[in-house]
């Protein structure tokens, strides 16, 4: 099962990313605030795929239309594969 909660300016991602997990996990951040400097940590991540990417690119355009910027940390290491090679990294960095 995949949460993701908000604690100030930090989301917290936790168990799953995948393709069964992503919709819940977006609807739930829909909810949340894009304040200056908030965060997004992947620390507590068990499982990521593809759509994990799209999660991160979605709410990077949200924090653009809002005129807020966002930071991803704790990526797993094969996240920060799979966004090198669709070559988003510029895009997420």
């Amino acid at each position: 099962m995949a949460q993701i909660a908000q604690t100030e300016h930090r989301w917290i991602l936790s168990g799953d990313v995948v393709i069964q997990t992503a919709s819940d996990i977006l609807k739930a951040s829909q909810e949340f605030t894009i304040a200056e400097n908030t965060t997004i940590d992947f620390a507590e991540v068990e499982d990521i795929d593809t759509t994990a990417v799209s999660l991160i690119l979605e709410w990077k355009r949200r924090a653009t239309r809002e005129n807020q910027s966002l930071t991803f940390v704790n990526l797993p290491d094969n996240l920060t594969s799979l966004v090198q090679l669709y070559d988003v990294a510029e895009l997420i960095n």
